[in-house]
């Protein structure tokens, strides 16, 4: 039940990234859920490659990875613009969000695919990490450090220092081991529904190069293959007990149509 449980979370993730992306001009925030100035999700294969969702206010990231839009909340930003920002600084761009208000802020939202994730650095978004990805008989290590940011606070900015950076992690596998905390109130992490896992800090912190250290080690085997390898087991059977049933039938019926004849 654990693993189909997972892979329904994992698929329903995914389907609701996919919709809030193509949403116009929705933040796809749900309101009862923690709300992050930015939030960088990986949504990580056990061949190491990913898909990146970057979430985040224009003037965070701004600050925080020193791009080169305007965080000017009554600035006009389109998705193309947000498109060229990161395709220009090396990313590889699947889909891009319209950008949306919140907290009289600008936000957007880019989903970034990485073939190799120990190579993400070449997107210069993400250049500020440290991806480490080790495959070792029957086990997978990630870790991520964070590094410092390379921007500057834009003036102005309604910040009132209560604001919150996330960086998430949607594992495909098993966890084993984690070292998450939520670094924003120091309290231990926890592994969420279909594997997600989270380290938090403050962005205060965050602008001040506090460092994030995140290491996961999961399982080599994802669990979207063993739920398939777990149903064609169980198709299998069924065949294999529906074929000796029809066996014993007509085995069965061909005793009782001797005696009948006899």
């Amino acid at each position: 039940m654990y693993i189909i449980r997972g892979v329904r979370v994992r698929v329903l993730t995914l389907a609701a990234m996919s919709l809030c992306l193509a949403a116009a001009g929705a933040s796809c925030a749900n309101p009862l859920a923690r709300q992050y100035e930015y939030d960088e999700q990986t949504y990580l294969e056990v061949d190491g490659s990913a898909t990146v969702v970057l979430s985040s206010s224009v003037a965070a990231l701004v600050a925080l990875r020193g791009v080169t839009l305007d965080p000017n909340p009554q600035a006009r930003i389109s998705s193309d613009d947000v498109r060229a920002v990161f395709e220009g600084a090396g990313c590889e761009v699947e889909r891009v969000s319209r950008p949306w208000r919140r907290n009289g802020r600008r936000y957007v939202q880019a989903r970034l695919h990485v073939s190799d994730l120990r190579k993400a650095g070449t997107c210069g978004v993400l250049a500020w990490s440290a991806y480490g990805f080790e495959v070792t008989p029957g086990q997978i290590r990630y870790t991520q450090v964070v590094g410092t940011p390379q921007g500057r606070v834009p003036a102005g900015v309604n910040w009132d220092g209560s604001e919150l950076v996330a960086f998430k992690l949607h594992l495909p596998s098993r966890v084993i081991y984690q070292n998450v905390r939520r670094l924003s109130d120091g309290e231990p992490g926890q592994t969420e529904r279909g594997n997600i896992l989270t380290w938090e800090q403050r962005l205060s912190d965050r602008l001040a190069g506090a460092p994030v250290s995140m290491e996961v080690r999961t399982d080599a085997e994802s669990i979207l293959y063993r739920t398939v390898a777990l149903f064609a087991g169980a198709f299998g059977a069924a065949v294999i007990v529906l074929i000796l049933l029809i066996w014993w039938t007509i085995r069965r019926g061909r005793i009782r149509l001797r005696k009948f004849t006899a």
